[in-house]
């Protein structure tokens, strides 16, 4: 190998390693209010109020529209690593049926609990593939549809 490659080859080795940026991102994510409007809720007041002083939640319960929550976390973040956690904040204000401030719960990361998300599925009845839909579905092959007259098979 020639000078000339050795070199070239050491200078773009170089520029590369250059170009690749050891810098953390720091990014935060979520609508959560300062801490002197959370100490401004009190036990019963109403909803509009609450709203008016907070904001819209981030996300309002789906089954009894009862309770509203207010999230943020704080990111690092290095190109195409897996982001790291560094702050979560979590206040969940808990209404009565009749729309008066019953609970606020607080927590944060220290606090909270991480749940694992399962990867498990339910297989569907007629989803699967067979050898034939797999291999020559490609090719002009069109599995049989299922109808009245073959009892849907």
């Amino acid at each position: 190998m020639s000078i000339n490659k050795v070199l070239f080859s050491t200078i773009a080795a170089c520029f590369f390693l250059t170009a690749c940026s050891r810098e953390y991102f720091v990014q935060t994510e979520g609508n959560m209010p300062s801490k002197d409007d959370i100490m401004q809720i009190k036990r019963g007041m109403p909803q509009d109020e609450v709203r008016r002083i907070m904001g819209s939640p981030s996300v309002v319960s789906s089954l009894d529209h009862r309770t509203w929550i207010y999230m943020n976390s704080t990111m690092e973040r290095m190109a195409f690593f897996e982001p790291k956690e560094l702050e979560r904040n979590v206040v969940a204000i808990e209404f009565t049926p009749e729309g008066r401030v019953q609970k606020v719960v607080q927590l944060t990361k220290e606090n909270g609990k991480n749940i694992t998300i399962s990867k498990d599925s339910t297989p569907v009845m007629g989803s699967e593939e067979t050898f034939m839909e797999k291999y020559f579905g490609g090719v002009g092959y069109m599995p049989i549809q299922p109808t009245k007259e073959n009892n849907g098979l």
